[in-house]
């Protein structure tokens, strides 16, 4: 293939030489003028190497490799190619069966198709793009995915009006590209949920969640549970699930609110152990009385979503967390998450570990939790590990 040149400065191939996809802006000797955002380019080293080929986008990231080491085609086929694949290890892992259709098929990095994310509900597949490139490819993506045999999709819906740089001047349209609205409920895991694809956060559903909630509805027999940032329900109902003797729901946002009770009406109709409320968690928090719960989730939004609001992150995550210790009725669990990628695993597990410490409890962990294997993280590119969580037994 023919296309433009990015060649590196001299030593700065290392890290792509180790297969880590992401070309930075300093990296970068020589590029042409004419290139423009979500242009295929070939990588090449200082002498003149090919190292791989990429989407080229403005910014700290230039390029996201496609292709090491070889030049091809990005068109259709290649397309099918990397999401046949990505379905084939889905159905490895049984996740498209009778009582579950909800599940992440394509996974960035992860999946080797970075800047794109896809999630499939029901016969329904949401396409979220994060490069340039990937949004300039959405058609092709979406003839590709309903072209997959064994693979249900009827309906491509494409949704990235939030997630595409700001820079690129884009102005994304969220909009089917193939089909229509027809329905949006998926089953996951035998429980049924209504998915808000259309208005919701990320792409409708909390997919990365489905193996923590199951382990939650594991501890959940005869428990007084607390889900707070509850944004669907999903904890909730595996809960009602579980055997809980009460399940209270707790989200600043009335829609997730009013999305919770119809994912607990659909599942457990006129369940009067479950209660809503729509109000702001740490007041929530601040209002209880020590041993109103015995089990408490704590799976906040991403507290920090760049680096430069690390600090006040790891504060936030203190004091939440301080609060659920301190209030959490004797021998009673906390299920404790961060999904913010630039919050190291090493960095939760801290400040866990103090907010723990300003209560003077006996804290244990019985589990240490991470994202599912529909969310794979390419070995060679560690930043794809962002759902970080711990169990805890607090006496």
């Amino acid at each position: 293939m023919n296309y433009p040149v990015i060649t590196l400065k001299r030593g700065k191939e290392e890290s792509l030489l180790r297969f880590h996809p992401w070309v930075f802006s300093g990296a970068v000797a020589t590029q042409p003028s004419n290139i423009e955002e979500g242009d295929i380019v070939e990588v090449h080293s200082s002498d003149g190497r090919l190292i791989g080929i990429g989407h080229y986008q403005v910014g700290s990231i230039v390029v996201r490799i496609l292709e090491f080491g070889s030049s091809r085609a990005i068109d259709r086929s290649f397309f099918a190619e990397r999401i046949g694949a990505a379905f084939n290890l889905r159905k490895s892992l049984k996740l498209n069966r009778a009582d579950n259709n909800a599940y992440r098929l394509v996974h960035g990095e992860g999946d080797f198709l970075p800047g794109l994310v896809i999630d499939i509900y029901g016969n329904t597949a949401v396409v979220q793009a994060h490069s340039p490139g990937m949004h300039f490819c959405r058609n092709i993506i979406a003839e590709a995915l309903v072209e997959i045999p064994e693979l249900p999709v009827a309906n491509v819906y494409y949704k990235s009006e939030t997630t595409l740089p700001y820079k690129a001047h884009l102005d994304p349209q969220n909009a089917y590209i193939i089909g229509d609205y027809d329905g949006a409920i998926a089953l996951e895991n035998g429980l049924q949920f209504n998915i808000d694809w259309l208005r919701g956060q990320k792409t409708g559903f909390f997919v990365d969640q489905r193996d923590n909630r199951s382990l939650l509805q594991h501890y959940s027999q005869g428990k007084n549970v607390l889900n707070m940032f509850c944004y669907t329900g999903g904890f909730s109902v595996y809960a009602l699930r579980g055997g809980a003797n009460l399940v209270h729901s707790v989200d600043s946002s009335a829609k997730a609110i009013e999305l919770t009770r119809a994912n607990v009406e659909i599942n457990f109709p006129g369940d009067a152990r479950h209660q809503a409320f729509a109000v702001d968690a740490f007041k929530y928090l601040s209002d209880i009385k020590k041993g109103d719960y015995d089990l408490i989730v704590l799976d906040p939004p991403a507290f920090a979503k760049h680096r430069s609001a690390l600090r006040n992150a790891l504060i936030g995550y203190r004091r939440l967390n301080a609060r659920a210790i301190e209030q959490i009725a004797p021998g009673g669990i906390l299920f404790t998450f961060s999904c913010s990628q630039a919050v190291s695993r090493e960095q939760f597990r801290l400040a866990v570990f103090t907010a723990a410490a300003q209560t003077g409890r006996k804290v244990r962990i019985l589990h240490q939790l991470t994202q599912p294997a529909d969310h794979p993280i390419n070995i060679y590119h560690p930043e794809g590990e962002y759902l970080k969580g711990l169990i805890l037994q607090v006496e």
